[in-house]
C-alpha cells in the first residue's frame, strides 16, 4: 500500500501585537488539514486586539488542494485578510506565482512569490 503523505505544518511567533507565521504545505491539502490548522491560526490571532501579520508560506511540497480545501483557504483569507502586511510565497512552480497574484485581491498587505528561500526572509525583515 502506497500512504501519501499531506498536510500543513505552522509555526507562530509573537512580539508583541505582530506574529510571524511560517506555514509548509506539502501533497495535496484536504478539508480535514484546514480542520487542524484552522482552529490554530484564528487562536493565536484572536489574543490581540489588532493583531500585524508577517508569513512565510513554503508551498515547495505542495501539489495542490481538494476543492472544499481551497474554499477554506479562501475564507482564511477573508477573515484574516486585512490582518497581514505581508506574505512571501517560496515556491517552485509557475501556478504558484499566479495564486501569488490571485491572494493579492483578498488580502490587505502585499504578497510576493520567490523561488528564493533567503530572498522571502529578506523582503519579509525589510
Amino acid at each position: 500500500m502506497n500512504i501519501v503523505r499531506h498536510g500543513l505544518s505552522i509555526g507562530i511567533e509573537r512580539t508583541g501585537n505582530h506574529f510571524f507565521l511560517t506555514l509548509k504545505a506539502s501533497g495535496k491539502l484536504t478539508h480535514e488539514d484546514y480542520e487542524i490548522i484552522t482552529p490554530m491560526i484564528d487562536s493565536a490571532l484572536a489574543t490581540v486586539k489588532t493583531p500585524k501579520v508577517d508569513a512565510l508560506i513554503d508551498g515547495t511540497e505542495l501539489e495542490g488542494w481538494e476543492i472544499r480545501a481551497a474554499w477554506d483557504d479562501f475564507k482564511i483569507g477573508l477573515k484574516h485578510g486585512n490582518e497581514f502586511e505581508k506574505i512571501a510565497i517560496y515556491g517552485n512552480k509557475n501556478w504558484q506565482e499566479t495564486l501569488a497574484k490571485m491572494g493579492s485581491w483578498f488580502i490587505s498587505g502585499e504578497i510576493k512569490y520567490f523561488e528564493n528561500i533567503s530572498e522571502a526572509l529578506d523582503w519579509l525583515d525589510q
